[in-house]
């Protein structure tokens, strides 16, 4: 039930994605940074995903971007993105997912993310390996960070510190390797996992961002850290995440010890 239920809850909110997308009459207001939206679809979406969890499961634990948490005293957690990439939703830009992660007793077990304007959903279950749409996938075969092809992220509340996104993201275009921006943290974790990016680093991510693309590439065969090479929690801001072959480089060119 766990699987099928988490299946339902991302298709229910995909749903409301359809429905609301390119609406020119979609409610959009701002949240903490500048353009940091949220949308009516974001509220309408979480509140599809969350009637479908607690139809099957009433007492467990979800952690959600829009609704916060909801405690109950229980082992099972779902982090739940109503909309990852709510700016290119907005705007009509169809790089954008829901995001759902299911965690017992503070290790994720399954993973489901869908685009269901490109028609592809990504699942994984803690030992089982990842598929899209049904067929497995695997991280790609790159060993040269020089080679790769990356993606990253930006805050909306740039953090201020000596060595920052934009610091990072200078140092890899600087030498001419290509670094994409695509505004949805799910979408870049899986499409590491399918072997189009070779790596990904972001340097502040929440829970919901990553939660289930996180384990999609660990169990793609990705390696998925912390920048300090640690073993990654979604609780933390940090995140790296790569085909493994690139992984130790990757991390050096973010900390700018290359």
């Amino acid at each position: 039930m766990l699987k099928e239920t988490l299946i339902n809850a991302t298709e229910a909110g995909a749903k409301v994605m359809q429905h609301y997308f390119n609406s020119k009459s979609l409610l959009i207001s701002n949240k903490e940074g500048i353009n940091n939206l949220v949308t009516e679809a974001d509220h309408a979406s979480e509140k599809a995903i969350i009637d479908t969890i607690k139809e099957q499961f009433p007492d467990h634990f979800i952690l959600s971007e829009e609704a916060g948490e909801i405690k109950m005293d229980n082992e099972y957690k779902w982090i739940i993105d109503p909309i990852d990439g709510t700016v290119n939703y907005a705007h009509g830009i169809p790089i954008c997912c829901v995001s759902i992660g299911l965690e017992h007793n503070g290790i994720m077990i399954m993973g489901a993310v869908l685009n269901p304007f490109i028609k592809e959903y990504y699942f994984a279950e803690k030992g089982k390996g990842a598929t899209l749409n049904g067929e497995p996938i695997h991280v790609s075969m790159e060993s040269d960070v020089m080679k790769s092809c990356l993606v990253t992220g930006f805050p909306y509340t740039y953090i201020n510190n000596p060595n920052g996104p934009l610091e990072a993201f200078s140092r890899f275009i600087r030498a001419g390797v290509p670094v994409r921006r695509l505004g949805s943290a799910a979408m870049d974790l899986c499409w590491v996992a399918a072997g189009r990016f070779d790596g990904f680093y972001e340097h502040k991510l929440q829970a919901w961002d990553s939660a289930a693309g996180f384990l999609i590439v660990e169990e793609a065969g990705g390696k998925v850290t912390d920048f300090e090479g640690k073993p990654y929690s979604p609780y933390q801001p940090h995140i790296a995440a790569t085909n493994g072959k690139i992984h130790d480089d990757l991390l050096k060119w973010v900390n700018d010890k290359a």
